[in-house]
């Protein structure tokens, strides 16, 4: 028979879901269907905390107590680091701040193309991401089956570039002393 000491002994999995500043109501209307939350579940998932910013659509919150995912949601907050850094898995907008502030974390991150930006340049960085193997890449009407197919293994850690030589040039070019 399992207590409630055993409950709390297994561990939280949790999927933290950023749309940043704006509003993203298509990935937070996407993330709160069933067979996305039930897919997480599957996969180990135990909760899902999502920030839906300037969003107008409201998810459904969820105590878990039917063995389903914890469901909890919030509009903004001062830091969203502590939710990066407990999530074990992280979906996002494709701001360029979210994305490398998650890989740093070394994250597992889904980045979600907002297709209704008229000038979509942040789709390009996370395809870029994504064909490097440092994310995976959806939009709102894919998000399912790229949780279905996900394979986390398959994730090849981000490393940021030394900015050093760049420095030297530029100090070099100034006519600054280059060490």
């Amino acid at each position: 028979m399992e207590t409630s000491s055993d409950n709390n002994l297994k561990s939280k999995r949790i999927v933290f879901v950023t749309v940043g500043t704006t509003s993203f109501d298509s990935l937070v209307r996407s993330v709160d269907t069933e067979q996305v939350k039930e897919e997480l579940s599957k996969k180990g998932y135990t909760h899902l905390v999502i920030q839906m910013g300037r969003g107008s659509y409201i998810p459904k919150k969820s105590s878990g107590e039917d063995g389903s995912l914890v469901v909890d949601y919030f509009t903004f907050s001062s830091s969203i680091a502590d939710y990066l850094t407990s999530a074990s898995l992280v979906i996002s907008h494709a701001g360029s701040g979210s994305i490398f502030e998650t890989l740093r974390l070394r994250k597992p991150l889904i980045v979600v193309v907002n297709e209704d930006l008229m000038d979509n340049h942040q789709s390009e960085l996370a395809e870029e991401l994504a064909e490097r193997k440092h994310l995976f890449c959806a939009h709102p009407q894919t998000l399912y089956q790229v949780i279905q197919s996900l394979e986390l293994e398959s994730i090849i850690p981000y490393h940021p570039g030394d900015a050093t030589p760049v420095a030297k040039l530029i100090n070099r070019h100034l006519g600054f002393p280059v060490d």
